[in-house]
């Protein structure tokens, strides 16, 4: 069967992961194969700085960014994004990057281009093979596609309701529901 990679999208929940980890989230795929899918929370930001989870010696303008919470795996396993318009061929979508190395970030920090952005995550989230597959056919998830604008330039907390309404007018009601349906 074929295989339908879902890299470079984002996820968001369409209303049925209330009361998971994935209430209102909305997950970058940076790698979606036969082996399995890895994404990033983009719209949980944390109370804590870079500098405050990694006992690294980081530049400081990495040590004062906000550290946000890729997902529910590994928490303490650390990955980042970043854009700069210098790696048109990257890997997750054009001019977006994913990695893993403590060094590669400390590189990126030093390194000085006026056209990057990079966002540091703790944790991520995880598929095993086949298992976003299965959430796609149960439509457990909305796609869209993924830009530099929404994943390093929108407000977290706005970036669920946000994509929301560009999707129509069908979702608009979604975005603008009450965060918990029973408190009305």
């Amino acid at each position: 069967m074929a295989h339908h990679s879902l890299k470079g999208l984002l996820l968001l929940d369409n209303g049925t992961l209330g009361g998971s980890f994935f209430h209102r989230t909305v997950v970058l795929i940076c790698e979606h194969d036969a082996e399995g899918a890895f994404g990033l929370v983009l719209n949980r930001p944390t109370p804590n700085k870079v500098g405050d989870a990694l006992v690294a010696d980081l530049p400081d303008t990495l040590k004062e960014m906000t550290l946000f919470l890729g997902g529910p795996v590994q928490p303490q396993a650390m990955s980042y994004l970043y854009t700069d318009v210098l790696i048109p061929e990257a890997s997750v979508i054009p001019n977006v990057e994913v990695g893993h190395s403590l060094d590669e970030l400390v590189e990126l920090g030093d390194s000085f281009s006026p056209t990057r952005i990079v966002r540091v995550f703790a944790g991520y989230a995880g598929w095993s093979p086949g298992q976003l597959d299965d959430e796609m056919r149960r439509k457990s998830w909305l796609t869209h596609a993924a830009s530099i604008e929404l994943v390093f330039k929108a407000k977290p907390q706005e970036l669920w309701p946000m994509i929301l309404k560009q999707k129509g007018w069908n979702y608009r009601l979604l975005a603008e529901s009450p965060e918990d349906l029973a408190s009305n």
